[in-house]
């Protein structure tokens, strides 16, 4: 059974920087992609970024450039370091699992995919709050 436990939430300035945690275990597949996704107040959940189990990473566009994914497979973590922070990117984060390739080829480019649909494995999520 997959499981997944994020931290690292909290409440920060805009301007600020936070790094997230996803601690996760329960799998031996060695396929598999990675995503953090969050839901700000009174709005559906988004995707904001993924990686694979081959270290092909995707952003959303409102984050790249300031947000950066990784994980060390030695730890079992999946991390989320965001930098510049604004008060848009307060919501809950949240970190999410499945097994097998998801995503799409786009100019000869593997990406990973950022769509909620795609994933079937979920954390129960961590709170960011940037104040202006």
């Amino acid at each position: 059974q997959v499981q997944l436990v994020e931290s690292g939430g909290g409440s920060v300035q805009a301007g600020g920087s936070l790094r997230l945690s996803c601690a996760f275990s329960g799998y031996t597949h060695s396929s598999y992609c990675m995503g953090w996704f969050r839901q700000a107040p009174g709005k559906e959940r988004e995707g904001v970024a993924a990686i694979d189990s081959d270290g092909a990473t995707d952003y959303a566009d409102s984050v790249k450039g300031r947000f950066t994914i990784s994980k060390d497979n030695a730890k079992n973590t999946l991390y989320l370091r965001m930098n510049s922070l604004t008060p848009e990117d307060t919501a809950v984060y949240y970190c999410a699992l499945v097994i097998g390739a998801r995503g799409m080829w786009h100019g000869g480019t593997w990406f990973p995919s950022i769509l909620e649909n795609d994933y079937n494995n979920w954390g129960q999520g961590t709170q960011v709050t940037v104040s202006s």
